[in-house]
């Protein structure tokens, strides 16, 4: 019995939105209670933290879960189909990503991780330039490198004019690393990737493109964009399994120590004379993942990969366009809304949008959303501290009502199988709130603003 044809996905229920969403998800009937009464349905609405699973995904996964087994190595029949899968889900995520030929595939828990495995991978005195807008996953690995920061800038071109400044003014003689996102955690605005690769390969500098943001919003070439490594998670990619990826070029990769010392990453390890150990490393990304690899975390990103191309890429954009027209023309109408961003309205975004209100609280006004009308939003500074502050401004008015009293964010994500009532939904509840208050009592509890019981 082959993978390809052991697991055959379910087919996906019909959707009846305007436009309609083309990867159905987890949780589309799940119902939560309202401190008001009653329940309703939940409107999730914090894609950008963990997308939920896709039905594709969950039931993929079920399908395997008998045929579990322990990879590589195994001699009988459960873990040899379980190394078939594992090592196809790496040639799926490859094509997926139209890596180039020799590049090389790694499975990691997360983009954090993905990193700080190639931070661990730098060549030695390389010099790394990141902008101040990344998320602390891309911001926060390079502590043992020489780090340059790079501030925010307000347009494409001017992101692209920064990184050149500054690695026109490097010691040219040192290897070089560039750190950039694909698309916004807080804002969703999408950066010039092609272009700072370009302006990074000119200057004799390498790139990483932190795309946890992108590539569930659209299709992501690694030959188009030419950046040399990419990484992701699964968790944003509609696979929650605790797993992720980092592409790209094997060189840096393969001259580095081990990310993890363990089974799996050495090929023999044998006593010296002297009593100390020698070890022989494999070569390959299975330098990079001792232990026993997370199968199902591996298979679950497959099977989004798969899901994905097979919907096309416009189709999950297409629908993302029209909400984020429903969000913003809804949001034009509430009082005292900014909606946060560094490139301007008109720049390209996916499904992920930032706001502050005026004279609410960020963590008041999103307990108010789920207590009251069963939406999850996710408020605060996003793990992206530096680009908030930036956005809000220093010497911003400390809020109104319950919560820490510092000037935060609230956050709405969402991609596909958001239907068009979560974002309607939202939309009412905020003018409802901005204009009549909250309909409930809230206090401080640890920092946080929950309802009084």
């Amino acid at each position: 019995m082959s993978v390809s044809t052991a697991f055959a996905p379910a087919p996906a229920p019909a959707a009846t939105d305007v436009v309609p969403a083309p990867l159905p998800v987890l949780g589309r009937d799940v119902r939560v209670p309202l401190v008001t009464g009653g329940e309703v349905g939940y409107a999730a609405l914090d894609y950008a933290a963990s997308a939920p699973a896709l039905q594709r995904v969950w039931d993929d996964v079920a399908a395997y879960a008998p045929y579990y087994g322990s990879v590589h190595r195994g001699a009988g029949h459960l873990s040899q189909l379980s190394t078939e899968l594992f090592e196809n889900a790496r040639r799926t995520v490859a094509e997926f990503l139209h890596c180039r030929d020799d590049d090389q595939v790694v499975f990691t828990r997360s983009t954090t991780d993905s990193l700080n495995l190639l931070a661990r991978a730098l060549p030695a005195g390389c010099e790394v330039y990141v902008f101040e807008t990344e998320h602390h996953a891309a911001l926060l690995p390079w502590r043992e490198a020489d780090v340059t920061f790079l501030d925010a800038p307000h347009s494409p071109e001017a992101a692209v004019r920064t990184l050149e400044r500054a690695l026109a003014a490097r010691d040219t003689e040192r290897p070089a690393l560039v750190c950039v996102t694909g698309a916004s955690n807080v804002t969703g605005e999408v950066w010039p990737v092609r272009e700072l690769t370009s302006a990074a390969h000119a200057l004799g500098a390498r790139i990483v493109l932190d795309a946890a943001q992108l590539v569930p919003h659209q299709a992501v070439s690694v030959r188009e964009l030419d950046v040399d490594w990419i990484a992701f998670s699964g968790h944003k990619l509609y696979a929650p399994f605790g797993s992720g990826v980092l592409a790209g070029r094997a060189d840096w990769l393969s001259a580095a120590e081990p990310y993890l010392a363990g089974g799996g990453a050495s090929r023999t390890v044998a006593r010296r004379p002297d009593g100390s150990v020698a070890v022989e490393w494999h070569e390959g990304a299975a330098r990079h993942e001792a232990g026993s690899p997370n199968v199902i975390g591996a298979y679950s990103i497959a099977s989004a990969c798969r899901a994905l191309t097979e919907a096309g890429p416009e189709a999950p954009a297409a629908r993302e366009r029209h909400l984020l027209g429903l969000l913003r023309s809804g949001l034009a109408e509430v009082p005292g809304v900014r909606v946060l961003s560094l490139f301007g309205d008109d720049a390209p975004r996916v499904g992920v949008l930032s706001f502050v209100v005026e004279g609410w609280n960020s963590s008041h006004l999103a307990a108010a959303l789920s207590a009251e009308y069963g939406i999850g939003v996710r408020d605060g500074l996003f793990c992206a501290h530096p680009l908030v502050h930036a956005l809000l401004g220093t010497g911003a008015a400390e809020q109104a009502g319950c919560g820490t009293g510092t000037l935060n964010a609230v956050r709405v994500s969402f991609g596909a199988g958001t239907p068009d009532e979560h974002v309607t939904r939202f939309v009412t509840a905020l003018r409802e709130l901005v204009t009549r208050g909250a309909r409930w009592t809230y206090r401080t509890e640890n920092g946080r603003c929950v309802p009084e019981s």
